[in-house]
């Protein structure tokens, strides 16, 4: 599994630094699948499982791989002009609903034999381009959507879920947003992986339990609060609830550091607090599980990931959206160390199988199958 990481290193650094693109091999046997991406490590996640699995996926459905940036398809400078069986792409956020039907439209004219999938990388759950691109697509992939379906029919407050809570929480004023998901839409939607199938905590998961005694930091919660309206609010008064504590127990929870320091922290704390960021799942949580610190987090039973790993007292803790329980539950845990570590090990454990397993390759059949990329048969 190292070797395929640092594969991956490898191709991003010849990618993203020196521009390199390897054409299709002249194999007329092999299924070509090419990904049409943005340059940033949150989109990036979404191709990753592809890459970390290259060859088990050649193996076993006969398919090659390709990345083109989208900047590059954008202005034609590309080797991928032959026959390709499947396209990939995704946007950014900021792309109206006609310009997403224009650069959908260009690919269909670019590969018009191919099928069509979309990889929205967003973080929030809405699905703000379903009308303009139900009609190019085969599939649309998603890390994460409302486990209630219908719920996708309200008119919110603001363009997501999220902004309809706390516009009404903090008294906002924002419009009223509805997004129109046409009829069978919901038959396209697959979910995707999410910020745990990443090259910097995959191998974490692959390591034993990190000890859990002797850990010297109550709560770890280094909070950034600058943003929208609707999140400054929402995360301000996540940190006043954690400044809140300092005062009786130890809380890491102002300030930058680096990365390094970061995870030096994680790894010798018992609680870890992940409020929402612009959507639900942040890497935060994953970063809490890896390092064996318990999870608490706002309640996201309305939510569907993949893998499922935000599972109620059993892998996480379960907030109320308006923290009315947060210095109650903390209390609680730090208390009751044997029911941290269980909880904690849970969600190290359940995602470390995930990734022993190699279950994104049966996992990911689904969609394969859609985009025309058949299992091979033995």
């Amino acid at each position: 599994m190292k070797t395929a990481i640092w594969r991956w290193r490898l191709h991003r650094a010849l990618l993203d630094r020196a521009g390199l693109l390897w054409p299709f091999s002249k194999n007329k046997g092999k299924k070509r699948l090419l990904f049409i991406g943005e340059r940033d490590s949150i989109c990036q996640t979404q191709w990753f499982p592809f890459f970390f699995h290259r060859d088990e996926l050649a193996t076993r459905y006969n398919v090659e791989l390709r990345e083109l940036p989208i900047s590059r398809f954008e202005d034609g400078r590309h080797p991928y002009r032959v026959e390709v069986d499947a396209v990939c792409f995704q946007s950014w956020l900021d792309l109206s609903p006609q310009s997403m039907e224009t650069l959908a439209r260009k690919i269909r004219e670019t590969w018009p034999e191919a099928r069509l999938g979309y990889f929205d990388w967003f973080a929030p759950t809405d699905l703000r381009y379903a009308e303009a691109l139900n009609e190019h697509l085969d599939v649309y992939l998603k890390k994460q959507a409302l486990r209630d379906f219908s719920q996708y029919n309200r008119v919110t407050l603001g363009d997501t879920n999220l902004t309809d809570f706390y516009a009404r929480r903090f008294h906002l004023n924002y419009p009223e947003t509805h997004f129109q998901i046409p009829n069978g839409f919901r038959d396209k939607l697959l979910l995707g992986t999410h910020f745990a199938f990443s090259d910097h905590m995959l191998p974490y998961f692959l390591c034993p339990f990190p000890k859990a005694e002797n850990r010297s930091i109550d709560l770890h919660a280094r909070i950034a609060v600058k943003g929208t309206e609707w999140y400054t609010r929402m995360r301000q008064e996540a940190l006043d609830k954690v400044t809140g504590l300092e005062s009786r127990l130890q809380v890491t929870c102002r300030g930058r550091v680096s990365r390094e320091e970061y995870f030096k922290e994680l790894f010798n704390s018992k609680l870890c607090f992940s409020p929402f960021g612009y959507g639900e799942v942040c890497w935060r949580d994953f970063e809490a599980m890896f390092t064996g610190s318990l999870l608490l987090k706002p309640d996201m039973s309305h939510l569907d990931c993949y893998p499922e790993v935000f599972l109620p007292y059993e892998t996480y803790i379960p907030l109320a959206w308006d923290l009315s329980d947060f210095d109650e539950k903390v209390d609680h845990y730090l208390n009751h160390p044997a029911q941290r570590e269980t909880i904690a090990r849970n969600a190290f454990d359940l995602l470390g199988d995930y990734f022993r397993q190699q279950r994104f390759l049966e996992d990911t059949q689904p969609l394969l199958q859609r985009l025309g990329l058949p299992r091979v048969q033995p």
